[in-house]
């Protein structure tokens, strides 16, 4: 039996499987290294700066900046990495702190005796402990209902394309007005489609400016320091106070959590994006059916009143929620019994990020609802990973049985306690 299975191989459980294996934990770690880094289209770049952008070990040793130069490459502030990079960088990292990637996927996770029991997609089944799911964003991808069930030919989400050309010659509308849906539609243009446009509930456009010095006088620090998540005083406060952000009133957390860093386009990109010349604001697709001649006819409602429009291809770039029950590889029965919070029905996590069900720890999106924006981004790995790893030691050490704590939801959108 393993005292810690990590699921999941992204930067969440990179970071902290590298910690369990410092700590001398008997760990197995499954999952695709970097899978959904690797599956973005060739020139996307990072929109965190490098010093952001680190994923996590103890001694702090296996850094963005200590793999820059072994690929010959300055990473700078205020110059954006190429994703494939940074791609390159995770794979690097758990080549240097994480002993023996297992690539395969864990299909489901359920409570046994002692712990939990673990089947791989193969049909392997393992016993642990204790367990960290860090799925990271794919299972959690978010489709607008009028283009739900549509087929794949006809509709995606954004992370679903490795590559764009495919689209070259056809009409393609992207919908939303984040990073993904700007240079998603940036790409295509260049790319060679034939026509490109924005749909977007939003009533205008938000560009990030660009990042002033890291080294400045001492009163324009004060006045934005710099963070993870940019900069400003309500920033630094996502970035560095987590754990007090976890304390907040549940209705406060949710409000934040919905609006705190919202859609917005990296300052590199808004050169790039003036070729996209249809961008519809505040519009949004009330309907989508597939006509005669096999394009898609959306029915799009907006100020003006609604209009109609034909396109071969939507690309839905809507983000991610949270959800428990897109956590397919949770046993139903354990899934269940979680304690949720938000409106979406995210698990509650206690301090050391243990779900309401012991032994069962959780990291990355997951979490955000519990401890704040900055775990939408890789910059929240680095506070998670050690922090997790104590609270699976402590376990470890209580020798406490599976079982939920308190009582279980009673229903996908019960109210939690803060």
């Amino acid at each position: 039996m393993y005292d810690l299975v990590v699921v999941g191989a992204g930067p969440y459980g990179l970071s902290v499987a590298a910690h369990a294996a410092a700590h001398g934990l008997t760990l197995r770690t499954f999952g695709r290294s970097m899978e959904s880094w690797h599956a973005m289209p060739p020139g996307m770049f990072l929109k965190s700066e490098p010093w952001a952008s680190h994923l996590s070990d103890p001694e702090g040793a296996y850094g963005l900046d200590a793999y820059a130069p072994t690929r010959g490459v300055r990473a700078e502030h205020g110059v954006p990495l190429p994703v494939d990079f940074f791609a390159s960088y995770g794979d690097w990292f758990a080549r240097q702190a994480v002993p023996a990637l297992d690539e395969r996927l864990i299909a489901s996770v359920a409570p046994a005796a002692e712990g939990f029991e673990l089947r791989t997609e193969d049909g392997e089944s393992l016993r642990t402990r204790t367990v960290a799911l860090a799925v990271g964003v794919l299972p959690f991808m978010e489709i607008p209902g009028p283009l739900r069930g549509l087929p794949r030919r006809y509709v995606t989400h954004s992370s679903h394309h490795g590559e764009l050309d495919r689209f070259a010659g056809r009409d393609v509308t992207v919908v939303g007005a984040g990073q993904a849906a700007l240079e998603t539609a940036a790409l295509l243009t260049e790319q060679g489609a034939a026509s490109v446009r924005i749909v977007a509930r939003a009533d205008r456009l938000n560009w990030n400016t660009l990042p002033p010095a890291l080294h400045r006088g001492p009163w324009r620090s004060v006045r934005a320091p710099h963070t993870g998540l940019g900069c400003g005083w309500r920033n630094k406060l996502y970035a560095d106070t987590p754990g007090i952000f976890r304390r907040l009133p549940a209705a406060t957390r949710e409000r934040i959590f919905d609006s705190a860093l919202g859609p917005a386009g990296a300052w590199w990109l808004r050169e790039r994006f003036a070729a996209v010349g249809d961008v519809r604001l505040g519009q949004r697709i009330t309907s989508a059916t597939v006509t005669r001649d096999e394009r898609l006819r959306l029915d799009v409602a907006g100020p003006g009143g609604t209009t109609v429009l034909e396109t071969d291809h939507v690309v839905a770039a809507t983000g991610f929620t949270p959800s428990l029950e897109r956590a397919g590889m949770l046993d139903p029965a354990l899934r269940g019994a979680l304690r949720t919070v938000g409106a979406a029905g995210a698990p509650e996590v206690g301090g050391l990020f243990e779900s309401s069900w012991p032994g069962l720890f959780l990291a990355g999106l997951l979490t955000a609802p519990s401890y704040g924006p900055s775990m939408r981004f890789v910059f929240g790995a680095k506070y998670t990973a050690g922090r997790l790893v104590k609270g699976v030691r402590q376990r470890l050490r209580s020798g406490a049985r599976g079982g939920a704590v308190g009582r279980p939801r009673t229903g996908a959108r019960a109210a939690v306690r803060a």
